[in-house]
């Protein structure tokens, strides 16, 4: 089979559609790609430049070409297309998740472990945040640094407060919503330089316009929603399972939930983020309108996950 006109970036699956998403997220959130080693993930970057570029190596079959454009969207970054760290990764959300997740359920009884297992959480979703950011909107290490320290004193109290006063089957919901709390805020604040300074927004074909605060809000409110979404099953769920059934642990029934919950929070909205131009600031929608009239009619962003 020829592959010399083989549109490697093109999708798989339907991105408008909710089902199209979910497939591909399940391809790229795949936690088996998580192991596979730093060698293999450049390979796999350079046979998707080498059919960019219209040359494909003699003998490759089209499935060898998604294979490697499974890992390469699993492993870099969309925007810069750098190696992203690898507990960062999506693809490290069951693995990572499942036991952070089942510490905190399985720890909840007194205040340190409740603390403990809070900064835990929180310093592994800043990692997170940080590495499926907008790559467009640098953050410094100091940034980073101030937000861990305000976001885990302003977090944990609260928990710890909740744990003390509520009754058995809802103080094993308070990590849950520790977990919301805490998504409202991190991203937030981790993104905080691209709601200040704006995303940058193109055409459908991929051609700058600008940069667009209204944007950098309507991506990081769909990523908190996202995240959310992926916590909530197993940490509602399960608390009653466990408080019912004490011989159910959560190595159990986590890995199920987030094996698929992962991929399906990933795919609610698009990654590829759309906006009606009349919906930017004005001094954006005036610039786009006086050079390109009524021609463009949305502009396009990447969400970040």
């Amino acid at each position: 089979m020829a592959l010399s006109g083989f549109d490697i970036d093109a999708p798989r699956w339907d991105q408008r559609t909710f089902m199209g998403r979910l497939w591909h997220f399940f391809s790229i959130t795949d936690f088996r790609t998580a192991l596979v080693s730093d060698t293999r993930l450049d390979e796999a970057k350079m046979l998707v430049h080498s059919c960019r570029a219209g040359t494909v190596p003699p003998g490759t079959s089209k499935e060898q070409l998604y294979y490697a454009k499974k890992l390469y969207d699993s492993a870099f970054h969309p925007d810069t297309g750098d190696r992203m760290n690898l507990i960062g990764r999506m693809s490290f959300q069951v693995p990572g998740g499942m036991a952070i997740t089942g510490f905190m359920l399985q720890f909840y009884r007194t205040v340190p472990a409740v603390v403990f297992w809070q900064w835990v959480n929180q310093s592994f979703n800043a990692l997170v945040n940080y590495t499926n950011r907008n790559a467009a909107s640098p953050i410094t290490p100091k940034y980073i640094l101030t937000y861990r320290k305000c976001s885990s004193k302003d977090l944990c109290a609260p928990s710890c407060l909740c744990r003390q006063k509520a009754p058995p089957l809802v103080a094993r919901w308070v990590p849950f919503a520790a977990v919301a709390a805490a998504n409202c805020v991190n991203i937030p604040m981790m993104r905080q330089q691209e709601i200040l300074n704006g995303i940058a927004v193109t055409d459908e074909n991929g051609n700058k316009l600008g940069h667009s605060r209204n944007a950098a809000i309507k991506g990081i409110t769909q990523v908190v929603i996202s995240r959310i979404t992926m916590a909530a099953p197993g940490m509602i769920i399960l608390p009653i399972v466990m408080e019912r059934l004490e011989r159910y642990r959560f190595m159990q029934v986590g890995p199920c939930l987030l094996v698929f919950m992962v991929p399906a929070a990933c795919s609610l909205f698009p990654q590829r983020c759309s906006m009606a131009v009349s919906k930017l600031e004005p001094e954006l929608r005036d610039s786009i309108v006086s050079q390109y009239g009524d021609s463009i009619r949305y502009i396009y962003f990447n969400k970040g996950l």
